[in-house]
């Protein structure tokens, strides 16, 4: 991966996905060496966040190197000049570009003119750094991915594109339920279930929630109304009303199931409080391997996989 970008979980093998939960495992479990001393990483973000602007920062910091954040207020991405000369300028100062934006075509573009790995934090296509600490946690609560049964109910969402990809690449059983109007993309699903086929998983869609989480080793659920739809907050939550992820719910699934969510959670809405609170909820433990993957990315693009 040295060098390279890091734009969806499709641009992994699954040797590669392998290789960043070992390395963000040893990482979490040894500590991080300071190997990207001297080096720069520009944070460069169109949309708010916490989790993955802390997360790159503390990472990249541990890891001996440092960040300089840039604001869309402060850049004006694609306003107050091309994204091409923004890539091609920052190419000259940093050596790699984590950027979280709007619209994926605009991550494409800085990866196309950049000169340097340009690292993909959130965009409307997907979410790759949230599902690699996703896998991550699921592997340390369950001991494997290998036939696990990860239940989605929400959104077909950028989060739960770069889910069903990374579960379908590392041999679990991934289904997914979505009202109508709200499912996965079409080539989305087509090529999970392709992944899935040649790992020894599987892909499924369904539209009601007790057919995903019935007998599901995981029940993860995400916000109905994402940062860009805010517009349509009103048509959304009559469309996901009966997707609300309650405790009879998880009922439905194996009484050890976990329950995750990749924050911040509307409680109330996609999820009950007394779900995201109670005893199967590890969405603090997820949150916390965004950490630890986020460091093995940073290793393995700008310096080098352990051996």
């Amino acid at each position: 991966m040295r060098g390279r970008d890091f734009i969806s979980i499709a641009d992994l093998t699954p040797d590669e996905l392998r290789a960043v939960l070992a390395t963000a495992s040893r990482l979490k479990s040894e500590g991080y060496p300071n190997v990207l001393a001297g080096q720069t990483l520009a944070l460069l973000f169109e949309k708010p966040s916490l989790r993955t602007r802390v997360s790159f920062d503390v990472a990249m910091q541990r890891l001996g190197g440092h960040t300089v954040y840039l604001p869309q207020s402060e850049v004006g991405l694609g306003q107050r000049e091309p994204v091409a000369d923004v890539a091609r300028v920052l190419s000259r100062y940093v050596h790699g570009i984590v950027a979280r934006t709007y619209a994926h075509q605009t991550l494409l573009d800085l990866a196309e003119s950049a000169e340097v790995p340009v690292i993909n934090a959130l965009s409307d296509e997907g979410h790759p750094c949230q599902a690699l600490a996703d896998v991550l946690t699921i592997q340390e609560k369950k001991g494997t991915l290998e036939g696990i049964r990860i239940s989605y109910v929400g959104d077909g969402n950028n989060v739960a594109v770069s889910l069903a990809q990374a579960a379908a690449m590392a041999g679990a059983h991934f289904c997914i339920a979505s009202p109508p109007g709200y499912r996965l993309p079409e080539d989305v699903m087509i090529a999970s279930e392709e992944l899935a086929s040649r790992a020894g998983g599987s892909f499924r869609m369904v539209e009601a929630p007790k057919d995903a989480v019935r007998d599901a080793d995981v029940v993860y659920t995400d916000t109905w109304t994402s940062m860009g739809q805010e517009d349509s907050y009103e048509r959304r939550l009559q469309a996901f009303k009966d997707y609300q992820v309650t405790p009879e719910l998880v009922q439905e699934a194996q009484p050890d199931a976990i329950v995750m969510h990749d924050l911040p959670a509307h409680r109330g809405e996609e999820i009950a409080d007394e779900v995201i609170e109670g005893p199967q909820s590890v969405v603090f433990d997820q949150a916390e391997n965004r950490l630890h993957v986020q460091a093995a990315i940073l290793l393995m693009v700008l310096g080098k996989a352990a051996e």
